[in-house]
């Protein structure tokens, strides 16, 4: 059967502490490892903010179980300061800034555009097809890292694994054949983000997993799914499961922890079917 993973948005939320998800008491060093126990995936969003470093992917690597993935979210410095623009240099310093530590724990990279992005087919392509496909492609890309990074950077791996990579889009580019098909010869996934009605959704599979972001249904990152919303996505998950697709499902609703309670009532429907 293939796999399901089910998820969060970052783990690190000071509204979630206190006994609110995370035990009152729980370091901070220790939530990682707290939400691993009960849930198989997370999403890395601070690399989308700012390079990481090397002993930072190692710690995560080392704080989940050897079946835990990680989907590493794309720099924004890429995706909306140069909106894929001469970024050769810019994703050699991403990819040497230790995503390859997480070995077997590395799942797909999210590369999320900003919904201003006009549709340019050409550029996107470019970017779609310099991506690595495998972590030694990663390595190799990672080489060209520039000086910024000095001593800090891993541009090795220590074996060959597949890297997928997953897009979202948050306009009305979701509906152009021209897109769907280009991301169909890519193999890159399109992302169903949930966007509580501030950018379409759409449901096209483009590779041959699927990527879920649900960012609130009424409100954006605030609002808690209901027990209807959730058995009606827990149904298309099971449904994806049964055609032999791979799935990963991330909550972004943060706010007052409706992120990993939603997540871990939607892996119990899930597991229940």
């Amino acid at each position: 059967m293939s796999a399901v993973r089910i998820g969060t948005s970052g783990w690190s939320y000071p509204g979630w502490r206190k006994g609110v998800f995370y035990p009152s008491g729980l370091r901070a060093a220790k939530e990682l490892s707290y939400l691993a126990a009960t849930l198989n995936s997370a999403e890395i969003n601070g690399s989308f903010y700012s390079l990481q470093r090397p002993a930072t992917y190692r710690s995560w690597a080392q704080q989940t179980p050897d079946d835990f993935q990680f989907a590493v979210k794309g720099g924004r410095y890429i995706t909306h300061m140069r909106r894929l623009r001469d970024v050769d240099r810019a994703l050699a310093n991403f990819f040497a800034s230790g995503v390859l530590l997480l070995g077997r724990r590395l799942g797909p990279v999210l590369w999320q555009l900003p919904a201003t992005f006009t549709p340019d087919l050409d550029l996107l392509t470019s970017f779609l097809t310099s991506l690595p496909r495998s972590t030694a492609e990663m390595a190799e890309q990672a080489k060209g890292h520039d000086g910024r990074l000095a001593d800090r950077v891993v541009t090795e791996a220590d074996e060959d694994l597949p890297v997928r990579h997953a897009l979202e889009l948050r306009n009305d580019l979701v509906f152009d054949s021209r897109v769907l098909d280009l991301l169909r010869r890519q193999a890159v996934a399109l992302v169903i983000s949930d966007g509580a009605g501030q950018w379409p959704m759409a449901n096209e599979a483009t590779a041959d997993f699927s990527y879920v972001r649900l960012h609130g249904s009424r409100e954006l990152y605030a609002s808690d799914y209901t027990a209807a919303e959730l058995r009606a996505w827990s149904g298309r998950v099971v449904d994806w499961r049964s055609r032999g697709r791979e799935v990963f499902v991330y909550f972004d609703n943060d706010g007052e922890a409706h992120a990993p309670h939603n997540a871990i009532t939607l892996r119990r429907y899930v597991d229940d079917s």
